[in-house]
């Protein structure tokens, strides 16, 4: 069972059972744990190659046993996602852990990705279970409808979650329209039905400054 305790620190209950962490990311623990590296963010060949290809660095480690094991990382804030059968798709760079139960892999998204200079891929977690998505401050979850879609600066974009398609807009940036002379060189359309995760720290983008 994952729960929080503070903001930035991740506990996780552990009855035999085994969790998927980000390499190098456990604090402290208590009982008896065992620690594995799994190459290629425990997808075997096939995300290892995927993720060759695109750049994308994603290092993962099982951790399984019976105690609880705390989990923390460059104090980023913790923000509990859980899945019911649906799938989310996060920045690899903002995964901290997921139940093994859930099945990691890569996909295609046309230009998620860029944002990190990471090619055209991003990491998706799936099934049952629960994953803990860090962000830089306190994480926002937006809500899109049908009725409503929403634009984000993908500087701040984190993950998203549901029936939710995604677009490229370009020639358009938020500072532009402030009548300001720099800022992205897109942003992302987000249409559906679903959630979005982001945070109010944006990270650097391959778009730099116009």
């Amino acid at each position: 069972m994952f729960r929080l305790q503070g903001s930035k620190v991740l506990a996780v209950d552990m009855t035999g059972d085994a969790v998927k962490a980000k390499n190098g990311s456990m604090v402290a623990y208590d009982g008896r744990m065992s620690f594995k590296k799994l190459s290629g963010g425990g997808e075997g060949l096939r995300g290892m190659v995927t993720r060759r290809l695109t750049g994308e660095q994603m290092t993962v480690m099982e951790v399984r046993g019976e105690g609880t094991c705390w989990f923390a990382d460059r104090a980023s804030e913790i923000n509990l996602v859980t899945l019911r059968g649906d799938k989310l798709c996060v920045e690899s760079s903002n995964l901290l852990a997921a139940d093994a139960a859930l099945r990691t892999g890569t996909t295609f998204t046309g230009m998620r990705g860029a944002s990190q200079g990471n090619g055209l891929f991003t990491t998706t977690v799936e099934g049952h279970g629960q994953a803990a998505v860090m962000s830089d401050g306190p994480a926002v979850v937006l809500r899109v409808s049908p009725q409503y879609p929403l634009t984000v600066d993908p500087g701040a974009y984190i993950a998203h979650q549901g029936d939710v398609r995604q677009s490229l807009q370009s020639g358009v940036t938020f500072r532009t329209l402030l009548g300001e002379g720099g800022g992205e060189a897109f942003q992302i359309r987000f249409e559906g039905d679903g959630l979005v995760y982001v945070q109010p720290s944006e990270r650097n983008t391959i778009a730099g400054d116009l």
